[in-house]
C-alpha cells in the first residue's frame, strides 16, 4: 500500500494509519516521485516529519532529477524548505543538475529564494544540461528563470546576491528588452550586464539583437543608449566591404541627392529624428532610412 494520495492531500491522520499498517514510506511512483515528494508539495510540515520520523528518503530523485526541496521550493512553502534543508545531501542535489534555487526562482518564490541564498546556495550554479533540454531555450541560470518570468522582486535577490548575467545561451538583458521590462533591464545594467551582447546561435553578424527587440520602444532605446549601446555597430557587416554613410539630423530633411527615388512610407516634417544610411559597394548605391 502506497500512501501519497494521503500526504498530498496533507492529512496527517490518514498518512500515520497508513504507515502504521505498513505503508512503504520510500516507494515511489511511476514518474519517481517519492511519497515525501508528495507531502513537500503540498507543504504539510506535520506529515513531512512524520514520514522523515519513519524512515522517509529526502534524497530519492523524481524521473525528472528533482528532489522533495525542489518541490517545496517551487510551491513556495518556507516552513517545508527549513525542514528539507538539513537533511538534503549535497550529493543529492549535485546528481539532480539544478538548485532549489532555479526551483524557487522559477516559481517566483522570493521567500524561499531568500532563505536558500541566505543558506550559502550557489546562486551562479548553472543548471545540468541534461535539465536545460526540457527548455525551448536551454536556459541554465537561476537569473533567467526570474528574468523571463517577469518577476523582478526574485531578480534583485538574485542580483544582490551577485548572480551573473552571462550564463545561459540567450542574455538574460535580451530577454528583458524583448518583453519590454524596464525595471529589470534597469537592474541588469546596473549590475554591468553587457549592452551590447548578441545571439550568436542563430546570427554570425555583429549587429546588436537588442536594437531588434525595441526598435518600437524609445524609451527602452534611449535606456540602452544611455548606458553605452553602440549604435555604429548596427552599420557595419564583416560579410562585406560596403562602405556606409551616415546621417542623424534632428530638424532638416535628408540630403535630397541621397534620397531614394521611390515613394516614402511617410513625408518628413520638422521636428522629426531620422537615421538615414547610404551604403556604397559593388557599383550600386543602396539607401535605408528611418523615422524614429
Amino acid at each position: 500500500v502506497r500512501p501519497p494520495p494521503a500526504a498530498r492531500a496533507s492529512s496527517y491522520e490518514m498518512t500515520g494509519a497508513l504507515v502504521s499498517h505498513g505503508s512503504k514510506v520510500n516507494s515511489q511512483a511511476c514518474n519517481g516521485e517519492s511519497v515525501l515528494q508528495d507531502a513537500a508539495g503540498s507543504g504539510n510540515t506535520r506529515c513531512i516529519q512524520l514520514l522523515l520520523d519513519n524512515g522517509a528518503d529526502p534524497n530519492l530523485h523524481s524521473a525528472t532529477g528533482h528532489l522533495p526541496i525542489h518541490k517545496a521550493a517551487y510551491a513556495g512553502h518556507y516552513e517545508a524548505v527549513k525542514l528539507l534543508l538539513p537533511v538534503t545531501s549535497k550529493r543529492a542535489l549535485k546528481e539532480a543538475g539544478q538548485s532549489p534555487v532555479h526551483s524557487a526562482a522559477e516559481g517566483g518564490q522570493s521567500r524561499c529564494l531568500s532563505l536558500l541564498l541566505s543558506r550559502g546556495f550557489d546562486v551562479n550554479y548553472r543548471m545540468s544540461g541534461r535539465n536545460a533540454q526540457n527548455y525551448r531555450d536551454m536556459r541554465r541560470s537561476a537569473l533567467y528563470f526570474a528574468v523571463s518570468n517577469g518577476d523582478a522582486e526574485c531578480a534583485r535577490l538574485l542580483l544582490d546576491a551577485g548572480a551573473r548575467t552571462d550564463l545561459d545561451p540567450l542574455s538574460c538583458l535580451l530577454v528583458a528588452v524583448r518583453s519590454g521590462r524596464h525595471r529589470i533591464v534597469r537592474m541588469l545594467l546596473d549590475a554591468k550586464a553587457d549592452v551590447n551582447c548578441y545571439f550568436g546561435v542563430v546570427s554570425d553578424t555583429s549587429f546588436p539583437t537588442a536594437l531588434q527587440y525595441c526598435l518600437k520602444d524609445a524609451a527602452m532605446m534611449r535606456m540602452l543608449l544611455n548606458a553605452g549601446y553602440e549604435a555604429d555597430s548596427c552599420f557595419r557587416c564583416r560579410h562585406d566591404d560596403f562602405f556606409c554613410l551616415v546621417f542623424s539630423r534632428p530638424t532638416r530633411r535628408p540630403p535630397q541627392s541621397l534620397l531614394p527615388r521611390h515613394r516614402h512610407p511617410r513625408r518628413l516634417k520638422a521636428g522629426d529624428n531620422y537615421f538615414f544610411l547610404v551604403c556604397l559597394g559593388g557599383g550600386k548605391r543602396l539607401t535605408v532610412w528611418k523615422c524614429l
